[in-house]
């Protein structure tokens, strides 16, 4: 008796666990076959890569932030439609969530698509390297949806 309840026990902390909130981790660049949703380019920087985790677990990447933002404007994505969605940090080169991260934005920064948005998941670190290049004008993920992009305004 005292296994069937010890089975029982087990089972239910099983379930219990298997019912628990979902967690999304960050895919590694596959260079031979990831391609950027948007501008079918494929990800050669992946320092610069990002990608939208949807809640069923598929994946689409891609090889600028402007690019991943014009994906969520043109879908109608927010933060509730999506399972996750990550960024790699400027300095660190670490996958980060695009909705805290800090952005810092010059039309002369170097990015695979020329958005010139770069991302750091520290303000600190961005207002480090504004400071360091003499420009730059600090943003975070709310500035982004009407903002007018490098070149491509």
């Amino acid at each position: 008796m005292r296994k069937l309840g010890l089975t029982i026990m087990a089972s239910a902390a099983i379930l219990l666990t298997a019912c628990g909130e979902k967690t999304y981790e960050p895919h590694d660049i596959n260079h031979d076959t990831d391609i950027c949703k948007i501008c079918n380019m494929s990800i050669v920087h992946d320092d610069f890569a990002g990608q939208i985790i949807e809640k069923n677990g598929d994946y689409k990447v891609f090889d600028d932030i402007g690019c991943l933002v014009e994906k969520m404007q043109r879908d109608g994505l927010g933060e509730q439609d999506i399972g996750a969605a990550f960024i790699k940090d400027a300095e660190t080169n670490e996958w980060i969530n695009i909705f805290s991260a800090t952005y810092l934005y010059d039309k002369d920064f170097f990015t695979p698509m020329n958005y010139g948005v770069l991302v750091f998941n520290d303000e600190k670190e961005a207002q480090a390297y504004q400071q360091q290049e003499g420009k730059g004008t600090l943003m975070k993920y709310q500035d982004l949806a009407d903002f007018k992009w490098g070149i491509h305004q």
